[in-house]
């Protein structure tokens, strides 16, 4: 009979250290480096096509800041807070660098680093911990407005510094991998209407041209087939200067 339950002992721990390793592996590893397929209708920022879209675009008030402050995500799961750590200190909101030990350790913050390299973080969650660093925040979920007034954003966005306009989307309408993702847009182009994506998953996407519609969808979609919720995009004023206060009848929406 013991050297039964020694064996059940034995094998429940071989179980849980496999259990553990796999976790380690998927959610807490840095990500290897993975490029993916880019899409036809999407233009890679390193393309010749992309680098014309930069030369020719006027609206990049932000894009030398947030390419000098430019912090990829470590984790699966960690767009939010990459994309935090690169918003927060082109703002320059701390008078030392921030870094990813010092963005969770804030007596504002209430989530803790296990949880969101899980789980991601909701783009309402985003907002708070970019408040919680002295940032004040705006937040516009898609469908409580449209893409007129997306497009108007990124318009007022680009033409000062000091601001930045981040976006939570659904890749798989943009024909990427499946994920919900929370990125920073650098730079928008009037003559093809589309957005640079300073995509913080570095390890699998480079810095992407989208266009405004395909980008607006992105944001539109439910976060499930149960849902009409929708993702969005939220304006990070780091001097606090800009509006703190949620777009009217906004709700959750999640990002990973």
């Amino acid at each position: 009979m013991k050297r039964i339950l020694a064996g059940l002992a034995a094998t429940a721990a071989l179980a849980f250290a496999i259990a553990g390793g796999a976790a380690w592996n998927k959610y807490l590893r840095m990500p290897a480096a993975q490029p993916q397929p880019m899409p036809t209708h999407l233009i890679a920022l390193d393309s010749a096509a992309g680098q014309k879209l930069l030369a020719r675009a006027e609206a990049t008030a932000d894009f030398d800041s947030l390419m000098t402050h430019f912090v990829p995500q470590t984790r699966r799961a960690f767009c939010g807070v990459a994309s935090a750590l690169t918003t927060l200190n082109a703002a320059r909101t701390t008078p030392t660098p921030m870094d990813q030990s010092r963005l969770f350790d804030s007596p504002g913050v209430r989530m803790h680093p296990l949880k969101v390299s899980v789980i991601g973080m909701s783009l309402d969650d985003f907002a708070a911990l970019l408040r919680a660093h002295g940032a004040r925040v705006s937040v516009t979920y898609a469908s409580a407005s449209s893409v007129d007034e997306f497009r108007d954003a990124v318009r007022a966005n680009l033409a000062n510094e000091g601001d930045y306009l981040l976006v939570n989307y659904q890749r798989s309408e943009l024909g990427q991998a499946p994920m919900g993702h929370i990125s920073p847009i650098a730079a928008y182009d009037e003559t093809s209407d589309r957005v640079l994506v300073l995509d913080v998953a570095a390890h699998k996407y480079p810095p992407t041209w989208v266009e405004t519609e395909a980008m607006w969808k992105a944001m539109r979609a439910p976060l499930n087939p149960d849902t009409t919720i929708t993702r969005g995009y939220l304006v990070m004023h780091g001097d606090g200067t800009g509006p703190d206060a949620l777009t009217a009848g906004a709700t959750l929406a999640s990002a990973d």
